[in-house]
């Protein structure tokens, strides 16, 4: 069951980075630092905000999978028609509010000149995706909440495939640049939203379909925005530790901003890469819960950390011995290629010192432990941001790095500390029967 979901989704998160390093190539070859920092610093404002409305996604997940787990397929229907409806309506909020939003991310990331002017024409354009974007968070939480792999990664593939292919043609091709890499996206959102949904339809079981009355059910809804609150905290909290650490290499000029964000690369390839263990675990975790069986919860956390510990460190090795070769490749520029060789070590470690935060982020979404995941992120948050400070004042750049390392190592052990009473409190001590699956 593990394998059948992580296999799948870890093949279909892989096509994100893969589509950040594409993209970041494209940009790199316009041989301009001020493009390829604008890049860095519009991707961490819209994940700033987009990814703010990522608990549309998790908690769908969450929710399917225990509805899943206590065998009530019309809730699952219910749950995804509530996500939905949340994600157009703020989508189109962020579409509005998206003058004052890059007004205020500019200023706060200290972008100006050149910087400002590429991070607020990429971002403009992107933003346009909004209502579709969101609508993907739900549709692919509900994909992952019964554990649908394989159609994971086909909506997966076809978003960010899509992407790929018309950044190169836009930006490329067409000599379009940055603002191409942007219509590219906003194009393959949209592709990918029609496709998801017809997917979706096609998979309900009219049988089970929910009346109007049970989908906007206020003790639903309820329990759907207070995990909503608890995840967007916790995303808003992460995302605004990457901000963080762009805002913090700004200071450092623009060959290191620009170093940095192909670096940064490294460690988007390897999360995404180790969240097919983690959507492993969420599904799982959930079903558990849902089912009030403890042998799979256990079962789960040990099979998933295992693995994912196993390929984060060979993904640090792949790193250090390629690594050179990849920031070759993403960009023409001598000194930020320089840079980047500098901080190689860092980066690459960043899969093992991530990979737990990774799977107990999986556990606890599928439990629908949202506040504890909110209080550890905020905690982990605030010590990497004093160390941040503290060491880049000693030692620059390094600093940084190590601070980061730092931060990601925290969040994953910080949640461990809490599992063994969480597990407790919900399944009890005593032992299911043997022989029984989630």
């Amino acid at each position: 069951m593990v394998f059948g979901i992580a296999v799948p989704m870890t093949l279909a998160f892989l096509t994100t980075p893969l589509l950040g390093l594409v993209d970041t190539a494209v940009v790199g070859r316009l041989g301009d630092a001020a493009l390829l920092g604008g890049l860095a610093i519009a991707a961490i404002l819209f994940d700033l905000v987009f990814t703010t409305f990522n608990f549309l996604r998790s908690a769908t997940t969450g929710l399917v999978a225990q509805a899943m787990g206590r065998e009530d397929p019309t809730e699952e229907q219910a749950v995804f028609w509530r996500s939905l409806m949340i994600a157009v309506v703020a989508g189109i909020g962020v579409i509005l509010a998206t003058p004052l939003l890059l007004l205020a991310g500019l200023t706060f990331m200290g972008a100006q000149g050149e910087l400002a002017q590429a991070a607020g024409t990429y971002l403009s354009i992107r933003a346009l995706s909004a209502p579709v974007a969101l609508a993907n968070y739900a549709i692919l939480g509900y994909v992952l909440g019964r554990g649908m792999g394989k159609t994971g990664l086909l909506i997966q593939i076809l978003i960010n495939g899509t992407n790929i292919v018309l950044s190169i043609w836009f930006g490329l091709g067409l000599e379009l640049g940055l603002e191409g890499v942007a219509w590219a996206t906003v194009t393959a959102e949209i592709i990918g939203c029609a496709a998801g949904f017809l997917i979706i339809r096609h998979d309900f079981d009219p049988t089970f379909k929910p009346s109007w009355a049970r989908i906007i059910d206020k003790t639903a809804i309820g329990r759907l925005m207070s995990l909503n609150g608890d995840i967007m905290i916790r995303s808003f909290a992460l995302i605004a530790g990457f901000a963080w650490f762009t805002r913090m290499g700004t200071g450092f000029g623009e060959t290191a901003l620009a170093a940095n964000a192909i670096l940064m690369n490294f460690f988007m390839v390897a999360g995404y890469y180790l969240d097919g263990f983690a959507t492993a675990a969420e599904q799982i975790a959930g079903r558990a819960v849902g089912a009030r069986f403890r042998p799979a919860m256990v079962r789960a956390v040990k099979l998933t950390t295992g693995w994912g510990f196993a390929l984060a460190a060979l993904t640090t090795a792949f790193f250090l011995v390629f690594g050179n070769d990849v920031v070759a490749l993403m960009t023409t520029l001598e000194p930020v290629r320089a840079e980047a060789d500098a901080y190689l070590f860092w980066a690459a470690l960043t899969a093992v010192s991530g990979v737990l935060a990774f799977e107990m982020d999986g556990v606890y979404i599928g439990a629908t432990w949202s506040r504890d995941m909110r209080n550890m992120m905020l905690a982990s948050l605030a010590l990497f941001i004093a160390l941040s400070i503290i060491l880049s004042a000693l030692w620059g750049n390094l600093g940084l790095w190590i601070a980061f390392n730092v931060f990601l190592a925290a969040r994953g052990f910080t949640l461990l500390a809490l599992l063994p009473r969480r597990i407790d409190q919900v399944f009890g001590p005593a032992q299911a029967p043997e022989g029984r699956e989630a």
